[in-house]
């Protein structure tokens, strides 16, 4: 099972979108930044020992899984 993002074709046709889908997807962005959920994480940001849970040094959330995962389709 291959589970990284599908390559771009360049030979694909491209698709416009509507400007009012960019003005809507803003909204709901600003709409989930100003959530009790993401102010409250915000705020947990502060303290040093909760920093690591939500930004892991090493960039992943389990480290041991994502190096077996590396390990795995280095193959």
């Amino acid at each position: 099972m291959d589970l990284s993002f599908s390559r771009f074709e360049f030979d694909a046709p491209l698709t416009v979108l509507p400007a009012d889908l960019a003005v809507m997807m803003v909204g709901v962005a600003a709409r989930q930044a100003a959530s009790p959920t993401a102010r409250s994480q915000a705020a947990l940001l502060g303290f040093e020992r909760v920093r690591g849970l939500f930004a892991p040094v090493h960039g992943a959330f389990n480290a041991d899984v994502a190096a077996a995962l590396i390990r795995w389709k280095q193959r």
